[in-house]
């Protein structure tokens, strides 16, 4: 995981009308390697942070959503930038809009987060090599098992703020 220290960090689409800054260092990072993901960005891969959308400040502009089927049928909220159409972040159905997926190549840094698991490795491309020092998971895991105990604490809290709404 990034170091606390190199946030606020900031980031936003090609044409430079969504700006927006990440307050906190995301509760994690994943590359997910599904065909979905691949088919969505048009690469062998996405690299997500996920983050308390209360930790994304809009800087500048309006990101226009766009609702996009997903494997699990409930669906995607990816929102981009309405001039360029690049997309900054997406919401999942488990934490709705509590929780935002933040395109890592989004950042002005995006050597900031690497990721810190690499996630649906069944359906990778074969010549993707993974590296050896971070974890790598077939499909999904339980983040019990694999976060740090900071970003538990921070996804507990999200959970409860979800099921109070709900």
């Amino acid at each position: 995981m990034t170091d606390a220290t190199d946030f606020p960090a900031e980031g936003g689409c090609t044409c430079r009308q969504v700006r927006y800054r990440l307050t906190s260092r995301p509760m994690i990072v994943h590359c997910c390697h599904c065909r979905w993901c691949q088919r969505e960005t048009g690469a062998s891969f996405a690299l997500n942070a996920m983050i308390e959308a209360d930790r994304v400040e809009l800087l500048a502009g309006e990101p226009e959503l766009v609702n996009t089927p997903s494997l699990s049928g409930k669906g995607q909220k990816i929102w981009r930038c309405p001039n360029c159409r690049i997309a900054v972040w997406s919401n999942y159905a488990g934490l709705g809009e509590a929780a935002r997926f933040v395109r890592v190549g989004t950042l002005d840094n995006p050597d900031l987060l690497p990721p810190d698991i690499h996630i649906f490795t069944e359906s990778k491309q074969p010549w993707v090599a993974l590296p050896p020092d971070k974890p790598a998971v077939a499909q999904y895991y339980k983040a019990s098992e694999l976060w740090p105990k900071e970003s538990l604490e921070r996804r507990a809290t999200l959970i409860a703020k979800v099921q109070q709404r709900a």
